[in-house]
């Protein structure tokens, strides 16, 4: 669970007070302690802490001793030095805990990206024998009000046994929410399932959720498990839930009030255990005016909403998203990219009509047209760029946060080059080719035939494709 609280310890109070001043700004609560008043018992009756940023110590001695003993205090905790210059940063590779410095005078970005890595490094270190993927909680970034928000009504929502339902466009990360409802609940260890209702047939919509014996229609040569019977005891996501044609509603309203299923071709009940988590990016309450969607079903499901918000009404989570983004693909070996702080902030002022999806497909596409190169301004897809040079509204300046100094074996996209110590050619242009598959899927909404046009291939040596990268799952194959 996220906490706000910042341990500030100091040797000089101006300082410590500028920094207190600037995080109360981005609604975290600084606890300020004086270095020669540190007292470990005291402190320790303070936690938990989101992080500790040691500011401007007497020596690099006693810096190490207070390091010694916050770690004590909380093995966990993600410690922060304070720096005037870059030089001093070697020293926080030389402390366990370390995880950083920040620069002063302090900005409000380069704090928020800060106190996000801080979050990332507490989930990673309490969760790591959990295999919990990285990906599930970096998927929520950002240090937005409606961002923190819907991170505090997943830990309320999370305990219960409440029916959530997520409203929101496409792309806004809906399934992530879903996700983490799950983490953070009492079945994590239980399967998560999830089905996009939109994107199977109608009539073997049923067949899916509820499953069907041996011989229940032409081509049911074997019983089979539905979506439900997979997730016993855990969580099922039913994804855009407003494209459920209005009989399969019926049947899945008797479901949710009985806690029974029956399989196709079968007339023997079966008793469930499985929380639902359903979403949508259509307005349900317009589609019950058209008689699309049943109110009863609408009301069943609605008991918890989260209403995700799209990307163009936190623009201040953005470079924070490119900055996970790019580490993501770094991660995964799939290249690398540096984006300029006026390409940053010229994706600040895009509409983003698909939202964080989008942002993942251009940063990737990025790294794929500049593999280690640095992206500026006009190396941006044309609509991405500021209609007639318009400058950037001051309202985005301070959500740039300083980007990443370029590494030796990087350079510029109109002098890309290898890496110093070379690349796997074969496995790049593998990623590579993977990359455009799935963008021209996510483009395509899943359907091959449509993302083999955009490739400018054949259906069937897309299917092959699919098949050897092991990507013939959650798609159309039509």
């Amino acid at each position: 669970m996220q906490n706000n609280k910042i341990l500030v310890v100091h040797a000089n109070t101006s300082t410590a007070e500028q920094l207190k001043e600037v995080l109360s700004f981005i609604d975290y609560e600084a606890l300020l302690v004086a270095e020669d008043a540190f007292d470990s018992e005291q402190v320790k009756a303070q936690r938990p802490f989101h992080a500790a940023i040691l500011d401007e110590l007497s020596s690099a001695q006693a810096r190490s001793e207070l390091i010694n003993k916050l770690n004590e205090i909380d093995e966990n905790l993600p410690v922060f030095l304070v720096s005037n210059n870059d030089s001093d940063a070697q020293d926080s590779n030389e402390n366990p805990g370390v995880i950083g410095f920040i620069k002063h005078p302090f900005k409000h970005a380069n704090l928020n990206t800060a106190l996000h890595n801080a979050q990332v490094y507490r989930e990673s270190r309490e969760h790591s024998g959990t295999q919990r993927p990285v990906e599930l909680f970096r998927s929520l970034v950002g240090s937005s009000r409606k961002v923190k928000s819907i991170r505090h009504l997943v830990e309320q929502v999370a305990e219960s046994e409440a029916t959530v339902l997520i409203l929101g466009e496409s792309g806004t990360g809906k399934e992530v929410v879903a996700r983490n409802i799950h983490y953070y609940s009492k079945r994590r260890d239980k399967p998560f399932v999830p089905i996009n209702c939109g994107a199977i047939p109608p009539d073997l919509l049923e067949s899916e959720l509820f499953g069907h014996e041996k011989g229940a229609f032409t081509g049911a040569i074997s019983a089979r498990q539905g979506r439900f019977e997979l997730a016993e005891g855990g969580t099922l996501f039913l994804d855009e839930i407003g494209d459920m044609p209005l009989p399969m509603q019926v049947k899945l309203l008797r479901v949710l009030q009985e806690r029974v299923i029956e399989r196709v071709g079968s007339n023997k009940s079966i008793d469930i255990d499985v929380r639902v988590v359903a979403a949508t990016h259509r307005n349900l309450e317009e589609l019950i005016k058209e008689n699309k969607f049943r109110e009863d079903l609408y009301y069943r499901l609605n008991v918890f909403p989260i209403e995700m918000p799209p990307l163009r009404e936190r623009v201040e989570d953005i470079p924070l998203l490119i900055n996970e983004l790019i580490s993501r693909i770094e991660h995964e070996k799939r290249g690398s990219v540096r984006l300029t702080p006026a390409a940053v902030m010229a994706l600040c002022q895009y509409k983003w009509a698909g939202n964080v999806r989008e942002l993942a497909n251009l940063i990737e596409r990025l790294a794929i047209l500049f593999p280690f190169g640095l992206a500026d301004v006009q190396d941006l897809p044309e609509k991405f760029r500021p209609e007639n040079g318009t400058a950037t509204p001051a309202v985005y300046a301070d959500a740039i946060p300083s980007i990443p100094e370029m590494p030796d074996n990087l350079t510029t996209a109109s002098e890309s080059r290898l890496p110093r110590d070379g690349i796997d050619l074969k496995e790049h242009l593998n990623n590579m080719e993977v990359s455009l598959i799935r963008q021209a899927l996510s483009e395509a909404d899943g359907v091959v035939a449509h993302a083999a046009k955009l490739l400018n291939m054949r259906r069937t040596t897309l299917v092959e494709k699919l098949r050897k990268y092991g990507l013939n799952r959650n798609v159309d194959a039509s």
